[in-house]
């Protein structure tokens, strides 16, 4: 039986700290930012900016030395209208909470670059809209591969790690009418660089299209003359044996198939000796004879599975010029690695 009736407003969920999206565009918002944000911050904002979601987990794997500082870091964020989240629907547990770049956040980025925010071509309504699209998951995906790679490239500071992470938006708006990767990387070892692009795969797809992506890389390496490794991450490694099957029939009808290196790798072979795509989890496509141990190699290695390559493929910002006026206004991708940060006390909001 009801007993007691609520009041709709009663329903609502509170907002802390009070501050509204005009508000946070507001003068005397923007100069109370200035006193608080860390570079760190700063280069979070630029994180989700150009990848558009991320969750509170790739955050603390990417910038943070503990679940505790990300919950607190993040809230105050949040507070300040700087990100705003959201928490997706899980049948079973909970998800993370996720977070899309805020109103202040925007603005603080346009600034920094002497833009305006309509500039960078957002809107908070747009930026919140990942929640409800059906790439989510995939977008998430994507984003887990590269923020375990940044942990990774965390401890060592001497230039070893990952160096460059373009989104699939940024890849479109070079290469999009050609291919579209989901993303682009550089990775730093001892031996050189290894620049790649990234099809993530979450089974949805059948086996053909997956293969037949191989064609359009294809044409973009004659197009450009540059060879980049094709990397496919899939779900389980039985995925993967079929998807190496596919891949390989289309590969071997390839003009030039040593353009087009190809290599795979699957969720299911991270354990607690390999816990990062970076690790020994990698496998050529075309398998050949070495005085290896084991077939598959780490991410800095890979780059020996395929003598003729160069070390740097030569792609930037200047690779494929803007196609139009919006372009022209887009940041530039930011460091995958976060800036240094120095202990110190945060203040309250409002404070």
């Amino acid at each position: 039986m009801i007993t007691t009736t609520s009041r709709q407003h009663q329903l609502r969920q509170h907002l802390p700290g009070g501050t509204t999206a005009r508000a946070a565009n507001s003068i005397e918002h923007q100069a109370a930012l200035a006193a608080r944000l860390t570079p760190r911050d700063k280069w979070l904002l630029a994180l989700l900016y150009e990848h558009r979601v991320l969750t509170s987990t790739q955050m603390q794997d990417a910038a943070f030395p503990s679940g505790r500082s990300t919950r607190q870091r993040l809230r105050e964020l949040y507070l300040w209208r700087a990100v705003s989240r959201f928490q997706p629907f899980r049948q079973l547990g909970s998800a993370p909470m996720h977070y899309v770049l805020g109103p202040a956040g925007a603005a603080v980025l346009a600034a920094e670059h002497g833009l305006e925010v309509k500039d960078l071509g957002y809107r908070h309504d747009r930026a919140m809209a990942i929640a409800h699209n059906q790439r989510l998951a995939h977008t998430v995906g994507v984003g887990d591969f590269f923020t375990s790679l940044i942990a990774r490239s965390r401890p060592d500071r001497r230039g070893a790690g990952l160096t460059a992470w373009w989104s699939e938006t940024r890849c479109a708006r070079h290469f999009g009418d050609l291919v579209i990767p989901d993303a682009y990387g550089r990775w730093a070892g001892a031996t050189g660089e290894l620049e790649f692009f990234l099809e993530y795969d979450t089974g949805s797809e059948s086996l053909t299209k997956v293969s037949r992506k191989l064609l359009a890389y294809a044409r973009l390496a004659d197009s450009t003359g540059i060879a980049t490794p094709v990397l496919f991450w899939l779900p389980t490694s039985r995925r993967e044996a079929g998807a190496r099957a596919a891949l390989a029939r289309i590969h071997a009808d390839l003009d030039q198939a040593a353009d087009v290196p190809v290599a795979t790798a699957a969720t299911d072979l991270l354990s607690s000796t390999t816990r990062s795509p970076a690790d020994e989890v990698w496998l050529p496509l075309d398998k050949r004879s070495s005085n290896r141990t084991s077939p598959r190699y780490s991410l800095g290695e890979l780059s020996h599975a395929w003598p003729a390559l160069a070390a740097t493929s030569g792609l930037d910002e200047a690779t494929g010029p803007p196609s139009d006026h919006a372009v022209a206004y887009r940041l530039p991708p930011p460091s995958p690695v976060p800036p240094e940060t120095t202990p110190g006390r945060t203040r309250r909001p409002g404070a």
